[in-house]
């Protein structure tokens, strides 16, 4: 789904209905919010709308034809089964002016402001569409970043082990280096390890550092917290 430009698509053979769902599509008082893309189809095409991509159906099944023949009952059923919001528009007078089946949404098709109240369900349905897929983001964003903090905390409670491991490394290295008579691959080596052990040693001493800026991060964080509360009173 395109956060900027939502779809909506319109199932109607009928050019009018197309007409004053768009024409009645309420503005957005929001000033950073795009009128929804609008792609007009037959209804026909309602069986094939399983892994289309559009965020918003609005199926017209409101003429005494495609009652008798079956088509509403037809487009119910495709509409449920794409999985997505959707608003049939019916004229039966015998169901409620509004039905909700999972999320098909049926509405009775009345002379005045149906067109109105159609785009009024419309465009709550896409915000309430666009704050799922929000919420859905954020939650990823969340867990990745507990995966990282639990990464990090991992490695700052490891990094005293390590530490020792290095300094012993580091000093074996040192006596390696200074021994007489040692072949010079061998001191190469060794003075390789050494050089080695010493950055890893910078690496953790960083790390060590970022523990503490965090601390810090976090008291003052703590302060603030306690103080817009006690200024709330």
């Amino acid at each position: 789904m395109s956060m900027n430009r939502p779809t909506v698509l319109i199932l109607s053979s009928d050019a009018a209905f197309s007409r004053e769902i768009t024409a009645n599509w309420p503005q957005d008082p929001a000033p950073h919010s795009n009128r929804p893309e609008f792609i007009v189809l037959d209804e026909g095409f309602s069986r094939d709308l399983e892994g289309s991509n559009y965020d918003l159906a609005i199926a017209d099944a409101s003429s005494v034809e495609k009652s008798i023949s079956g088509m509403n009952k037809d487009l119910k059923l495709s509409l449920a089964a794409a999985g997505k919001p959707a608003i049939l528009v019916h004229s039966d007078p015998s169901l409620d002016f509004y039905q909700l089946h999972g999320a098909v949404l049926e509405m009775r098709r009345e002379a005045g402001l149906w067109p109105a109240i159609a785009g009024l369900l419309g465009r709550e349905i896409l915000c309430r569409v666009q704050a799922e897929s929000r919420a859905r983001d954020a939650e990823k964003t969340c867990a990745a970043a507990q995966s990282e903090a639990t990464l990090g905390r991992y490695m700052v409670e490891m990094r005293t082990n390590v530490n020792n491991a290095l300094t012993t490394a580091l000093g074996n290295a040192e006596l390696l280096v200074l021994e007489p008579g040692l072949p010079a691959t061998v001191q190469a080596q060794a003075d390789t390890i050494r050089n080695m052990a010493l950055r890893l040693h910078e690496v953790f001493q960083r790390f060590h550092s970022i523990e503490k800026e965090l601390t810090v991060a976090a008291r003052e964080s703590g302060k603030k917290a306690a103080s817009a509360a006690a200024g709330g009173r």
